[in-house]
């Protein structure tokens, strides 16, 4: 990540930050009790904090993980390409699409951001399992070949973390922006629409 984009992520975090203690100083003046005041806003900034840094799941506990040498989920690992467990997997918003869940809350964090600037951006494709890479390569070739598939049990969207996305001119020109600031790049020449979720370990 560049230092543009490190500036620009403390600073959407700090003006977070800003909103949730003003909320929290409200809340103080507003409660009956001192003692459960304290513990509900505490516990509330907490929990906006940990969802200001992308880390927070939809349970409301903060999450962590670690990458292996190849940048895959160590919990992921274990199964597969292509064979991760539904459970495993979160939904993006109300479709039914699923990536795993850090890149699921970061894309529906990303995709609702971008909504309130205007942008639309849409999602057509997520988690494949190995039968569904099998299919994608019978029809649309591998990529080594001149085709737009990669190898079946080597793509990124066999570990739930790349998504093809919907885009118009300014929803393009917005994700190449902004897209790094949620975790995604556009790492794949020739697929202007696959975006893949590229974390650090946390």
């Amino acid at each position: 990540m560049g230092i543009e984009a490190v500036n620009s992520r403390i600073a959407d975090i700090q003006s977070r930050m800003i909103a949730l203690q003003t909320q929290q100083a409200t809340a103080t003046k507003q409660a009956t009790s001192a003692t459960s005041t304290t513990s509900g806003s505490g516990s509330t900034f907490a929990t906006a904090l940990a969802d200001a840094m992308g880390t927070q799941s939809s349970a409301g506990t903060a999450k962590s993980f670690s990458l292996n040498s190849k940048g895959i989920p160590t919990e992921l690992a274990a199964y597969g390409n292509g064979k991760i467990p539904a459970n495993a997997l979160e939904k993006v918003g109300t479709t039914n699409h699923k990536l795993w869940a850090p890149a699921a809350e970061n894309l529906n964090r990303m995709i609702s951001d971008a909504k309130a600037q205007g942008v639309k951006i849409g999602i057509t494709d997520s988690y494949r399992s190995y039968d569904e890479q099998v299919d994608v390569a019978r029809r649309k070739g591998l990529y080594s070949q001149g085709g737009l598939a990669a190898k079946p049990g080597t793509s990124e969207h066999g570990w739930g973390m790349a998504t093809d996305l919907d885009l118009n001119n300014k929803a393009q020109a917005w994700m190449r922006e902004n897209g790094e600031k949620y975790g995604f790049v556009e790492n794949t020449p020739r697929e202007p629409w696959h975006w893949a979720f590229k974390p650090k370990s946390l």
